[in-house]
């Protein structure tokens, strides 16, 4: 599994005109399946996610988490970060876990982290979403599980 992390001072996402998910500071997460993935994977992903230090200490260092600090936790679903982007200029999205596949391990994330994390908001799995958000910092980091061979 993959995600996506943006430190953010706020993030949203709408849908039709109507926000569904919003969060002042803390991460706004792309989530992504691939082929294989399961929940071991999430519960993986989700555990290094709520631990990543991003947030900074007292002397300024990245050494909190956004458990430490409290944050807001926005997820959002986004297959296209499975992208094979080696060749040619269309992306291939053979990689990315079927669409039943995937819906189901990102409710179960959500699940998961809603049960792990005060404040969780999410996006709308399979819907076109406009998702806004300003990063602070620009800080941003891709975390990647891979299923166990």
């Amino acid at each position: 599994m993959i995600a996506l992390l943006q430190r953010v001072t706020q993030a949203s996402v709408k849908v039709a005109d109507e926000t569904v998910g919003a969060i002042d500071a803390g991460l706004m997460a792309l989530i992504c399946a691939e082929r294989g993935d399961g929940e071991k994977e999430a519960d993986a992903l989700l555990s290094k996610l709520l631990a990543y230090r991003v947030f900074a200490d007292d002397a300024g260092r990245m050494n909190r988490s956004v458990a430490d600090v409290r944050g807001g936790l926005l997820l959002v679903p986004q297959f296209t970060l499975a992208a094979d982007t080696q060749s040619g200029t269309r992306p291939s999205f053979t990689p990315a876990a079927p669409p039943d596949q995937a819906r189901c391990l990102f409710d179960y994330f959500v699940t998961a982290a809603r049960g792990r994390h005060p404040q969780v908001e999410t996006g709308r799995f399979g819907a076109d979403m406009q998702v806004a958000l300003i990063n602070d910092g620009p800080v941003t980091f891709w975390l990647q599980i891979k299923p166990a061979a």
